[in-house]
């Protein structure tokens, strides 16, 4: 019997995921809530406005009725925006059953408090289904390309953990297992926040050095955080945290980069917003980072700075200072 996923999400990494898992034989059902777009779709047979350019193979399905996509099968993918994560689990929440397993590729954290995707999960769901979460350096656009790529797959089921790497793995998509879940979702999380204030640098003109400086200070306040949520210091120097982090600021196929890059640049938000035409996850995870690393007592400077300038209109430049102006330090103190 073949296997079969239900993908949630219709965007770009969705549409990825659901080629990854489709041309690797799984019969895959990918779901959306926008019922024109699941139309064009179903009708041009690929994603034409977030995915251009590749055509679904005949194991990979498209529907708008969330109930038949949650009866399609019990291994659910969740790759919808960090800020609609809770509101899809509470929709999908009466088609649960005895063998769901739910594995999300969605970076960030729950708006309302700051919380840990998987503890949404075990507040809205149940602590004890079977989770995992997909996260590591991967664009859309190269893992639709079937360009090499590694990702970590991290669940405190191992069994689980395996069973989605050999899914998900083939000869040009490597998918390395983890147990800590907690290091894993963190690192996705705040590298966006790092993201955008690597573009801001990148934006005011500022050169290689000042964009390695926030590289590596960046993943320091990742560090401290993750260790403080509970999650292992290994996973921060590996995929799921050095790995996505240096991607994401690093590359221009990052939309949070995009975004830092044209706020540096002094342009008009919204209309920034409308270009990249996606969601900007890290606009979001600037504020619910900050506002953990505030409750729980954290130094986070480059978060602290990012989150003045999205948030309270403080200037680019004037944030970028305010970083350099900060007390002299030992970095022996990285933690």
């Amino acid at each position: 019997m073949k296997a079969t996923i239900s993908v949630f999400g219709a965007g770009s990494w969705g549409t990825a995921l659901a080629l990854l898992t489709a041309r690797n034989g799984c019969q895959t059902l990918m779901w959306g809530h926008d019922v024109e777009h699941l139309q064009h779709l179903a009708r041009d047979r690929q994603n034409h406005r977030y995915l251009p350019g590749f055509t679904f193979p005949e194991t990979l399905h498209v529907t708008d009725n969330l109930q038949q996509a949650a009866a399609f099968s019990n291994l659910w993918l969740i790759t919808v925006p960090s800020h609609a994560f809770k509101e899809t689990l509470v929709k999908l929440n009466p088609y649960i059953s005895k063998g769901t397993r739910i594995v999300w590729a969605t970076k960030g954290f729950n708006p309302e408090d700051g919380a840990l995707l998987s503890q949404v999960i075990s507040q809205v769901i149940s602590p004890d289904i079977a989770m995992a979460t997909l996260s590591g350096p991967s664009f859309a656009l190269e893992v639709a390309s079937n360009l090499p790529t590694a990702i970590t797959i991290a669940s405190p089921d191992a069994v689980f953990a395996e069973q989605l790497a050999s899914l998900f793995h083939n000869s040009r998509f490597r998918a390395y297992t983890s147990s800590d879940i907690i290091g894993v979702q963190v690192g996705g999380a705040v590298k966006n926040v790092m993201a955008i204030a690597a573009g801001i640098a990148d934006g005011l003109g500022f050169g290689a050095n000042t964009r390695s400086a926030l590289i590596t200070r960046g993943l320091t306040e990742i560090i401290r955080l993750g260790l403080t949520l509970g999650g292992k210091q290994e996973t921060f120097m590996g995929l799921a945290g050095l790995g996505d982090l240096i991607l994401t600021c690093t590359d221009n196929q990052s939309r949070n980069r995009r975004y830092g890059l044209a706020l540096g640049a002094g342009k008009d938000r919204e209309a920034v917003i409308k270009d990249i035409g996606q969601e900007v996850e890290g606009i979001f995870a600037a504020k619910e980072t900050f506002l953990l690393a505030q409750k729980l007592g954290i130094d986070m400077p480059i978060t602290e700075q990012t989150y003045k300038v999205l948030y309270e209109n403080t200037p680019p430049l004037e944030a970028v200072q305010n970083l350099l102006n900060r007390d002299k330090k030992s970095e022996a103190f990285l933690l």
